[in-house]
């Protein structure tokens, strides 16, 4: 196997270099300064400032309630902590669908007030001139096909998509699309591996999958998720490779009871 070219710096070029010399690309959320800055320090290659934020920052059911601004505040955060990695942000619900310069304007606005290197949309045809605009203006664009939280309320359901033919054959043109217009990576979310697999081999950009399987370019996760935070949500997709909620509950208590047993602080960690 070839070894993995050792990169200081990720760029979208990095990327396309990734997916032809078959190294994975690596890519989570993170939405403050304080865990990005943990992330990037152990080489994530992405960082995607996602509309998560809206769920696991401030509660939300779904990921439509978060705004433009609010998203502009997290990409700031991340941005100031990293060194290495690429930062992506999603375009909210409402700032780009239906309206190409809306789009052009929203994605001009996150990356003169954040800093960040790309913006993320989700869908597929019904976007690309959007796409192409922004792609024209020297904004790097992330597509997203598949499952698209944003337009939850259509679909319905988080069930697994493009089972059915209709749309199987949509779901490959609109990737085919994406990477016509100039997208420089798809994220693939929730759809089956096979087909997924696929669409990695019809493309020459990278394929970022979320619940979508190994035969894709990369893989992405929520940050909360996958270290154990959040315990409400358990997919099948999602790897937990820690349980933080139950370090920092423990933790918690232990102040807790220091404090209410006059143990903290003691002698040595008071000022004379």
């Amino acid at each position: 196997m070839k070894e993995n070219k050792k990169y200081t710096k990720i760029t979208t070029h990095s990327l396309q270099e990734m997916k032809i010399n078959g190294e994975k690309i690596a890519m989570l959320t993170a939405y403050d300064y304080s865990f990005a800055k943990l992330i990037d320090q152990a080489n994530i290659d992405i960082i995607l400032v996602g509309d998560s934020a809206s769920n696991v920052m401030a509660g939300h059911e779904t990921t439509l309630p978060i705004t433009l601004e609010e998203m502009i505040y997290h990409a700031k955060s991340v941005v100031k902590a990293i060194n290495r990695c690429l930062v992506v942000v999603d375009l909210p619900f409402g700032s780009y669908q239906g309206n190409s310069k809306k789009a052009l304007e929203s994605s001009i606005k996150i990356m003169k007030e954040s800093g960040a290197h790309a913006v993320k949309l989700e869908g597929g045809s019904e976007i690309e001139d959007s796409i192409k605009r922004i792609i024209d203006s020297g904004v790097p664009v992330m597509g997203h096909l598949g499952l698209t939280p944003q337009s939850i309320y259509k679909f319905g359901t988080y069930t697994v998509r493009a089972k059915k033919s209709e749309e199987i054959k949509k779901i490959k043109a609109d990737a085919k699309k994406l990477e016509k217009a100039g997208c420089f990576a798809i994220v693939l979310e929730k759809i089956p591996a096979k087909l997924a697999e696929e669409i990695a081999k019809l493309v020459k950009i990278p394929i970022i999958g979320i619940g979508a399987g190994s035969g894709v370019d990369g893989q992405v996760l929520v940050m909360h998720d996958m270290l154990g935070i959040n315990r409400d949500f358990n997919p099948r997709f999602l790897r937990r490779y820690s349980n933080l909620a139950e370090i920092i509950n423990e933790s918690v208590s232990k102040y807790i009871n220091d404090v209410k047993n006059k143990s903290f602080p003691n002698k040595n960690e008071e000022y004379n």
